[in-house]
């Protein structure tokens, strides 16, 4: 018999029950002692219909004789538990698989529709749960779900509204694993944290089919094969921050090392190999290099025109001769007069060029 709204119903396996308030969808409401409680229908047996009248209590069918002395008191008796149905394990079921899922009330209108939280507890074990949420820029989490699922079941959560929204950007879930009825194998208690989109709420595409679902929902995979998600999580801040630190590293640092102009007794060496020039050569051509390289050629220079007799080593390398033909260049052109000659093959190979300065204001 399908309950309907006034039915007094208790559940199917486990004890408890109340009046039927409301129906919506699979899911019966029932006032507990003045708490709604949500439940399956399958899971409501009707024990008295709306609108039947109730037993008396006290009513008598015949006056019945008044004893001589008062009756001793009987103690109380508890009710008996009801029986809980046996649980039919699976093969699959030893490890746990746990995917909450929301789906719109009506998907044909977002923006105007609630959600529904439901929770699958894909094993052979018995799950406690806890949902919470809090807003990014919060502290304190807000306790939105908490309940049992049975082995091999879907529960439903709870409904949030829109308006909601904004106080979900962190979901929590924490979970405990265990059986009643047999041994079993201990299941670490775990915590799980998302960063829920929740701009996917608003779109029809990310509402999508699902192994545990009859409709299109945002499934979040809880845990799978036994392991807890760890999704990753992305302080806005911290993220900034990095992104700043990128933006600095990208940019090419030019610089001119204490090393990259060595003294020796009578001679000066200047290496001008690109890594003794930058810091980071990412984002930067031939081109680009070339002409630091040569920059760096002419201020070395100037700095020693008014120092006859100063001997100084360019270490170029060897390469294609790109840097050495420049370097000539500059040698036949803007500092002519000057000495030239290959530097120490024993000690530079043929990778440098010697220049002696000479007094050229003269000529």
């Amino acid at each position: 018999m399908t309950p309907k709204i006034g039915d007094t119903v208790r559940y199917l396996n486990s004890v408890g029950g109340g009046i039927v308030v409301r129906i919506s969808g699979n899911m019966a409401y029932v006032d507990e002692d003045g708490f709604e409680t949500p439940v399956l229908l399958r899971e409501c047996v009707v024990v008295t219909p709306a609108g039947a009248p109730a037993p008396r209590p006290g009513t008598m069918s015949a006056p019945q004789p008044r004893p001589a002395e008062p009756a001793a008191p009987q103690p109380r008796q508890q009710p008996e538990p009801e029986p809980q149905m046996p649980v039919e394990e699976t093969p699959d079921g030893e490890t746990l698989d746990v995917v909450l899922g929301f789906e719109a009330v009506n998907l044909k209108n977002l923006s105007q529709s609630a959600f529904e939280a439901y929770l699958v507890n894909d094993s052979n074990y018995w799950l406690d749960y806890s949902i919470a949420t809090r807003a990014d820029g919060d502290e304190l989490w807000t306790l939105r779900y908490r309940g049992t699922v049975e082995p091999n079941m879907q529960v439903f959560a709870g409904e949030f509204t829109r308006e909601m929204l904004p106080e979900m950007d962190r979901l929590a879930v924490q979970y405990c694993a265990y059986k009643t009825d047999r041994g079993f194998r201990l299941k670490t208690p775990a915590q799980v944290e998302f960063n829920l989109d929740t701009t996917r709420f608003a779109k029809l595409h990310c509402f999508v089919r699902n192994e545990y679902f009859d409709n299109p929902v945002i499934a979040l995979d809880v845990v799978r094969a036994d392991r807890p998600s760890r999704p990753l999580r992305v302080d806005p801040a911290q993220l900034e921050k990095a992104m700043a630190e990128k933006r600095r590293a990208d940019r090419p640092v030019r610089r001119t090392r204490p090393e990259a102009a060595k003294a020796r007794p009578g001679v000066i060496e200047v290496d001008l190999h690109a890594a003794e020039l930058f810091d980071d050569m990412r984002g930067l051509s031939n081109a680009d290099i070339l002409n630091a390289q040569v920059d760096h050629f002419r201020r070395v220079m100037d700095e020693n025109l008014r120092h006859p007799g100063t001997r100084i080593v360019f270490i170029h390398g060897k390469g294609n001769g790109v840097l050495r033909q420049a370097l000539a260049k500059e040698l036949t052109h803007r500092y002519k007069g000057h000495d030239v000659q290959d530097a120490s093959f024993r000690e530079y190979g043929f990778g440098a060029t010697q220049v002696t300065i000479r007094n050229t204001r003269g000529k």
